[in-house]
């Protein structure tokens, strides 16, 4: 910008040198620019050698500054997203997939594309994720099926079975089989508190008397967990949300509940960069050996 090289210059002479330009150039572009903001913006010496910033000068080179690193940064961005070789990519995700899923994920991903960085967003429910891809604040997002409609493709990830956790001396700890929670009727029951209603315990267990049963909604795996293991209440959550160092919990296999399906999304009307698609990719690699992971783990069919 040529009010930038005469300030860092001091002199027309100078700036017309560095950028190219004659000095009469130089003078005419400022004296534009003076007559566009109706202020001086440089200070001339006597004899016009040397030159300075006036007040106003310094406060439109800063604005002007600003808004051309703005412009650089928009512009990598678009570069990054279209060759896929440097810049940024927006990801949604929750807390289960944050932190058993996204770590193998990222490892994969950062030898593919060490020059892109993953800026990650977590939210408690998957709606409000899809509604940043739709507004284009974000480029993929993990989700789980079924989605809402909108404009969306997908891609199915993993199987992620729901289970019950309870404290390791409660009853349920020491009981045989798949947990029926119709059987069960006087077990208190704690569950997520945003959710899409389609994944509400209620809907998904296709009772909805059970909503007076769950005692306590939290958005916090760990507030569950911790719950459970003093015998609040047992927690029916997914296998990905649990911590499965803890020994003062158990976790045990429910009846007539199906697995919920883990995917990713992305925008049908925006076209997927190079990093992108490495990103879907090492998601699937990830999801596959973490699924076999679970299956060896579980003992059960789910």
């Amino acid at each position: 910008m040529t009010l930038g090289q005469v300030a860092r210059s001091g002199s027309f002479t100078e700036a017309a040198a560095e950028l190219g330009y004659t000095q009469s150039a130089v003078s005419q572009q400022i004296r534009r620019l003076e007559s566009v903001i109706k202020h001086r913006v440089i200070n001339r010496s006597v004899g016009g050698k040397s030159v300075s910033l006036t007040p106003a000068g310094r406060v439109l080179l800063r604005h002007a500054e600003s808004l051309t690193a703005t412009l650089q940064r928009a512009a990598t961005d678009i570069e990054a997203l279209s060759s896929g070789s440097a810049g940024i990519l927006r990801v949604g995700c929750y807390e289960s997939v944050g932190a058993h899923l996204i770590p193998s994920v990222l490892a994969g991903y950062q030898k593919q594309f060490p020059r892109v960085q993953v800026v990650l967003t977590e939210l408690p429910d998957d709606g409000e994720l899809l509604d940043r891809v739709e507004r284009h604040d974000l480029d993929l997002t993990f989700v789980v099926f079924p989605l809402p409609d909108g404009p969306f493709e997908t891609q199915a990830l993993l199987r992620d079975p729901y289970v019950l956790v309870a404290a390791s001396h409660s009853p349920v700890a020491s009981s045989v089989g798949p947990i029926d929670l119709d059987e069960n009727t006087d077990l208190p029951l704690m569950s997520y508190g945003e959710l899409r209603s389609a994944h509400t315990i209620e809907t998904r267990l296709g009772r909805p008397a059970y909503r007076d049963r769950v005692v306590f909604r939290s958005n916090h795996n760990s507030t569950l967990l911790s719950l459970a293991a003093q015998g609040y209440a047992a927690a029916v959550m997914p296998w990905l949300g649990i911590d499965h160092s803890r020994d003062d919990l158990c976790v045990r296999q429910l009846a007539k509940v199906s697995p919920r399906i883990v995917g990713i999304a992305w925008h049908r009307n925006r076209p997927l960069s190079d990093a992108a698609s490495g990103f879907i990719h090492e998601s699937r690699v990830a999801a596959s050996e973490l699924e076999a992971r679970m299956t060896e783990t579980l003992g059960f069919e789910y």
